[in-house]
């Protein structure tokens, strides 16, 4: 809520009313964003061996293994190629359900 009296006119004194409401409003908004910001920066990770999602073993063995969904995939040249469908689909069930590959997770349920 805000009250303005500074001026004799009662127009005057609604529209800075809506100015200086508006500016409160605007003030408001940018807190709740900042804070989101700061919520997001604290959940984060700090970048440290072991903290990686997938690991790419290209000698003695080929394999990748996503650490997440917990996915290994052996045939490492159709990855490295682009072909990410196997990992997006394992991922995409891990933040839907929570459940990794090893847990029989196999579709995502509409």
């Amino acid at each position: 809520m805000v009250q303005c009296q500074n001026e004799r006119s009662q127009h005057k004194n609604r529209d800075s009313a809506r100015k200086q409401l508006r500016a409160r409003l605007y003030e408001f908004e940018l807190e709740k964003k900042r804070e989101e910001t700061r919520k997001t920066e604290a959940s984060k990770l700090e970048i440290n061996f072991g903290s990686q999602i997938r690991s790419y073993v290209l000698a003695p063995y080929r394999m990748i293994k996503d650490h997440r969904t917990k996915l290994s995939i052996g045939d490492v040249d159709k990855v490295l190629d682009g072909d990410l469908e196997e990992l997006q689909h394992a991922f995409l069930v891990w933040r839907k359900t929570g459940r990794t590959a090893g847990a029989g997770a196999d579709d995502i349920e509409d």
